[in-house]
């Protein structure tokens, strides 16, 4: 199993976290002006506002991603994870989550929510995993495909 290392966002990475989100939301849905938001500006809609974005490397290589954007005090939204086809399968997933948990603990976090799909069935397992529970749909998200929202 090849050595994974969980590093902060710095700008060289952005593309990479671009890349990574708009492979898969295309394969599964399509593309929301909000993921364009976050996406093509992650330092402006993630960074500075007080979030991090961690990235998964292998040999160097981006092989998986995740954002933490804050969304009111104490609140954090898990968002934009994942994970390069190519290194499914080896735990990725598992790593990014564990430091998304250290991550709101470090930062006095009381509340992490997500939104996702159900059809998406892996990653509701692996937010299961790490005790992320159902709760009422936000009438007013700014996702269309979101179906879906835990905390």
């Amino acid at each position: 199993m090849p050595n994974v290392e969980i590093v902060e966002f710095t700008d060289e990475w952005a593309e990479d976290f671009a890349s990574l989100n708009y492979e898969w939301i295309e394969k599964y849905f399509a593309i929301e002006k909000h993921d364009r938001e976050i996406l093509d500006e992650p330092r402006k809609s993630v960074i500075d506002p007080g979030g991090q974005i961690f990235m998964a490397i292998v040999a160097g290589l981006a092989a998986g991603t995740v954002a933490m954007i804050p969304a009111g005090d104490g609140v954090l939204e898990l968002t934009k994870m994942a994970v390069s086809p190519e290194f499914q399968g080896m735990g990725i997933g598992n790593r990014l989550m564990e430091r998304c948990i250290e991550y709101a603990r470090a930062n006095g976090t009381n509340r992490v929510f997500l939104e996702s799909h159900r059809s998406l069935g892996p990653a509701i397992s692996l937010y299961r995993k790490f005790r992320f529970v159902e709760v009422p749909t936000d009438p007013n998200s700014e996702y269309s495909r979101a179906d879906i929202r835990m905390e």
